[in-house]
C-alpha cells in the first residue's frame, strides 16, 4: 500500500464517524439553557391552521423543551434552538403573551389564569385546559423559569424574551412594554407612609411619574397614602354607577381576591370594571397593571378643631334623615349616596376621594373681620371690607366690624347642605345680612349718635343677630363695632367731630356760668334777710348790741388770751430752737477743731517721718558716694603713680640710650642746649642778628654767645660732676636752660 492509502483510510473513518454522529443528532444543553424543538416532518402531518404547537406529534414546534444534558435529535428530522433560561430579578414582575390557544371572549382583554400550567412552563397543560392566546392575567414573580418561547413571549423590564416574532407581533409587544413602563408596571405597587411630595413612583424608563389626585379633606400635607384601583376588565357597574362596589371582602370569603392580586377570584365574585370603592392601604401589592391601575393619593386627615362633612358619590339612595323642619335638602346615613348626616371626627381616614369628597368645617370660634387688609385665623374673610353707612344726617362713614361665631359639629352637615361651603356661607349670606342690618341702624342715627351710642348699638346688634344666626344653624358669640371713619377724600366727618368737641366745651362753660348766677342770687337773698333783721326795734337792737358787745368782749378777751398763749409758746419754741442751734453750732466747731488738730498732728508726724527717711536716705547716699569717690581717687592716684614711675624709668632708659647714641654725655648736653636755645629764640621773637653788637674777648678773639654759654655749661659740669651724673640729663637741661627763659 502506498502513502496515499494511509491518508485516505483515516479520512474515510472520520467522515463516517461524523455522519453517524450527525445522523444520531448529538445535542448538548447547558445548565442555564433550554432547547426548543421544531420537528421538520412527521407521518402525522402538520399542526392545525389555528395552532402553533404540535400536541399530537405533528410537524412543527413541540410542546416540551429540552433541559440540561445530552440529547439525540437527528437533524434530518428535528431542529433544536437553544435559549437562555428566563430570570426575573428580585422585586420585579414580568408579563406573559401567549402566541396560541383559545381566543379571548367578548369584553375580555386578558387570558384567564390556568393554574395547571405551572406558571406557563407546561405548554400541554396550558393548551389542554383552554389557555387563551394574547396577554395573560397571571403575572410572573421573581425566579428562574424554563419557558417554551415558541408558545410564550415573556416581557420583562429589561428585555422581551422570544425566539421569533412577526412585524405586527413585535409592534404589539413593544406597545405593551412601553405602556407598562409608563405606569411602572414592572414594579409592585408600594403604599407607604412617606410624604406626599416624596410619593412619586419611578417609571421603568427612569423618569418620574407624578402622583395622581392629591385632594384631601383638610390637610394637603398628609404623610399617609392609599391606593385607588381602576379595573380594566370585567362587566361595567350597574345603573351607570361611577364607582364599582366592593366584592370578595374578607379573608374568609370564597372569592377573596387578596386586594386585586388574584384577578380570577375578583371576576368570579362579579367584580366590575372601573374605579373601585375598595382602596389599598399600606403594603406591597403585586398587581397586573394590564388588569388594574393604581393611583396613589393622600389619606383624608381631619385636624383638631374641624369635622369633615362627607359628600358621597357612591351608594344606594338613602332615606332623608334631616327631619321635617329642615327644607334645604336631604341628609343620609353613612354609606348612602348624598351628604352624610354624621360628620367625620378628627383623625385619619382611608377615604376613596373618587367616591366622594370631604369638606372641612371649623368647629372652633370663627372670627370674621369687616376690615380691609385684615383677616381671621381661618382666612374666610379675605374678601370682606368695612360697611359703608349713610347716617340720618347724610354722612357716609365706613364702619369696621368684627363678628365671632361658631358651628355646632352636629349641625355641620346641615350647614354644608344649605350653603355649599363655609366661605360661600360667609360671602353670600352673612356678609349681606350683617351689612344690611347695620345700614338700617345707620339710617336711624346721626353721626354723633352713632359715635356716642356705640356700646348700646353693639349690645342691641348682638341680641338681635343671635336669632338670625340660629336660623342659619350658627351660634353667634360676639359683635364688636369699631369707630366710624371717613374715606381719605372726605374731611367732613373730621370737621363735625371737631365741632362736637367745641360744642361740648361751650356746654360746659354754660353750666359753669349758670352755677355762678345761682350763687349770686343766693347771696342777694342773704343780704335782704340781713337788712330785714337790722330793721327791728331799738330795744331788740340794743339788747342785741349789748349781747353782741358782751360777746365781742369775751371774744376779744379769748382772742387776747389765745394770742398771749400763742406768743408764749412761740417764744419758748424760739428759745428752744436757738438753744439747739447754739449747741449744734458749738458741737460742730468743736468737732471741726478736733478734726483740724488731728489733721495737723498727723500731717506733722508724716512730715517728720518723711524728713527722717529723706535724711537717712541722703546720708546713706553720701556715705556710699564718698566711699565710691575715695576708692576711685585712690585707684586713680595709684594708677598715676605707677604710670609716672614707669614713664620715668622709660625716659631714663631712653636718655641713656640717646647719650650712648651721641657718643657721650658732653655731646648730648651740647645738642640739648642748642635745641633749647633755638626754641628760646623762636619764642622770644628776637632777631638772630642783633642790632647792637658789643665786642669783647681774650686772646685776640671775638667772643661768641654760644661759646660763652657752652663754656659756662662745661665749667658748671666740671664743678658738679657727681650731681650731674646722678640726675637725668633732661632735668639738667630744664634747670639750666629753660629756667632763664621764665625770667
Amino acid at each position: 500500500m502506498d502513502s496515499y492509502t494511509f491518508l485516505i483510510i483515516p479520512g474515510i473513518v472520520l467522515v463516517s464517524i461524523f455522519l453517524i454522529a450527525y445522523g444520531i443528532g448529538f445535542t448538548s444543553i447547558g445548565t442555564d439553557e433550554v432547547g426548543i424543538v421544531e420537528k421538520w416532518w412527521s407521518m402525522s402531518g402538520s399542526v392545525p391552521s389555528d395552532g402553533l404547537i404540535a400536541l399530537k406529534g405533528e410537524a412543527g414546534y413541540q410542546p416540551e423543551v429540552l433541559r440540561a444534558g445530552v440529547h439525540f435529535k437527528t437533524p434530518f428530522k428535528y431542529k433544536v434552538k437553544k435559549v437562555r433560561l428566563v430570570t426575573i430579578p428580585q422585586g420585579q414582575i414580568a408579563y406573559v403573551f401567549s402566541r396560541s390557544g383559545e381566543s379571548l371572549g367578548d369584553g375580555q382583554t386578558l387570558g384567564k389564569v390556568i393554574p395547571e400550567c405551572k406558571s406557563f412552563q407546561d405548554v400541554v397543560a396550558f393548551l389542554k385546559n383552554d389557555g387563551q392566546k394574547g396577554p395573560q392575567r397571571q403575572i410572573l414573580r421573581e425566579g428562574t423559569y424554563a419557558f417554551n418561547l415558541a408558545q410564550f413571549i415573556i416581557i420583562t423590564k429589561d428585555k422581551v424574551h422570544s425566539i421569533f416574532t412577526s412585524k405586527d407581533e413585535t409592534a404589539q409587544i413593544e406597545t405593551m412594554r412601553s405602556d407598562l413602563s409608563r405606569v411602572a408596571g414592572f414594579s409592585p405597587v408600594l403604599i407607604s407612609s412617606s410624604k406626599v411630595s416624596e410619593q412619586i413612583s419611578q417609571q421603568d424608563d427612569g423618569s418620574e411619574m407624578p402622583v395622581a389626585n392629591k385632594r384631601i379633606g383638610s390637610n394637603s400635607g398628609s404623610r399617609d397614602t392609599i391606593g385607588i384601583v381602576t379595573i380594566n376588565e370585567g362587566p361595567t357597574p350597574d345603573n351607570g354607577a361611577i364607582i364599582a362596589p366592593i366584592v370578595g371582602d374578607g379573608i374568609n370569603n370564597e372569592f377573596y381576591h387578596n386586594n386585586f392580586q388574584e384577578p380570577e377570584k375578583f371576576l368570579a365574585a362579579n367584580g366590575r370594571k372601573g374605579k373601585q370603592m375598595q382602596v389599598l392601604t399600606d403594603g406591597v401589592y403585586f398587581i397586573n397593571r394590564m388588569f388594574a391601575s393604581v393611583d396613589i393619593v393622600p389619606k383624608s386627615i381631619i385636624d383638631i378643631g374641624y369635622v369633615g362633612v362627607v359628600v358621597s358619590y357612591f351608594g344606594d339612595k338613602g332615606e332623608d334623615v334631616s327631619g321635617t323642619g329642615y327644607s334645604h335638602g336631604e341628609l343620609v346615613e353613612q354609606g348612602k349616596k348624598g351628604i352624610w348626616r354624621d360628620s367625620m371626627m378628627p383623625g385619619k381616614y382611608a377615604f376613596n376621594t373618587y367616591a366622594g369628597k370631604v369638606m372641612p368645617v371649623p368647629t372652633t370660634n370663627v372670627i370674621l373681620k369687616w376690615i380691609t387688609g385684615q383677616s381671621g385665623v381661618h382666612k374666610l374673610d379675605d374678601n370682606l371690607k368695612e360697611i359703608n353707612l349713610i347716617t340720618k344726617d347724610a354722612f357716609e362713614p365706613n364702619l369696621p366690624l368684627t363678628v365671632v361665631f361658631n358651628i355646632d359639629y352636629r349641625k355641620a352637615s346641615s350647614v354644608i347642605q344649605r350653603f355649599g361651603d363655609i366661605k360661600m356661607l360667609i360671602e353670600q349670606s352673612l356678609d349681606p345680612m350683617i351689612a344690611g342690618y347695620f345700614k338700617n341702624i345707620g339710617q336711624t342715627k346721626t353721626l354723633i349718635e352713632l359715635v356716642q351710642d356705640r356700646s348700646q348699638i353693639q349690645q342691641q346688634a348682638a341680641d338681635e343677630m343671635k336669632e338670625k344666626f340660629k336660623l342659619y344653624d350658627l351660634e353667634l358669640q360676639e359683635v364688636l363695632i369699631g369707630t366710624p371713619a371717613a374715606s381719605s377724600s372726605d374731611t367732613r366727618i373730621d370737621k363735625i367731630l371737631a365741632q362736637l368737641r367745641d360744642r361740648q366745651v361751650a356746654m360746659e362753660e354754660i353750666k359753669t356760668n349758670e352755677a355762678k348766677q345761682k350763687s349770686a342770687e343766693k347771696q342777694r337773698e342773704l343780704n335782704e334777710a340781713q337788712a330785714k333783721a337790722m330793721a327791728q326795734s331799738a330795744l331788740t337792737q340794743s339788747s342785741i348790741d349789748i349781747e353782741v358787745a358782751d360777746n365781742k368782749g369775751k371774744s376779744e378777751l379769748r382772742l387776747a388770751e389765745q394770742l398771749a398763749f400763742k406768743t408764749q409758746k412761740l417764744a419758748e419754741a424760739d428759745k428752744y430752737k436757738r438753744t439747739q442751734e447754739a449747741d449744734a453750732e458749738r458741737y460742730t466747731r468743736e468737732a471741726q477743731a478736733a478734726a483740724q488738730a488731728k489733721t495737723i498732728e498727723l500731717t506733722a508726724t508724716a512730715n517728720a517721718k518723711q524728713v527722717e527717711l529723706q535724711a537717712s536716705a541722703e546720708a546713706f547716699k553720701l556715705e556710699k558716694v564718698g566711699n565710691a569717690t575715695a576708692l576711685n581717687i585712690k585707684a586713680v592716684a595709684d594708677a598715676t603713680a605707677e604710670q609716672e614711675t614707669k614713664v620715668g624709668i622709660a625716659k631714663g632708659a631712653a636718655a641713656r640710650a640717646l647719650v650712648d647714641a651721641y657718643g657721650g654725655p658732653e655731646l648730648q648736653v651740647q645738642q640739648s642746649v642748642m635745641i633749647a636755645f633755638a626754641e628760646a629764640l623762636k619764642i622770644s621773637k628776637s632777631p638772630l642778628v642783633p642790632q647792637t653788637v658789643i665786642m669783647g674777648g681774650t686772646d685776640g678773639k671775638t667772643p661768641n654767645a654760644m661759646e660763652g654759654i657752652m663754656s659756662m655749661v662745661l665749667a658748671n659740669m666740671a664743678s658738679e660732676k657727681n650731681s650731674i651724673v646722678s640726675k637725668p640729663i633732661e632735668n639738667i637741661i630744664v634747670k639750666e636752660v629753660i629756667k632763664p627763659e621764665s625770667d
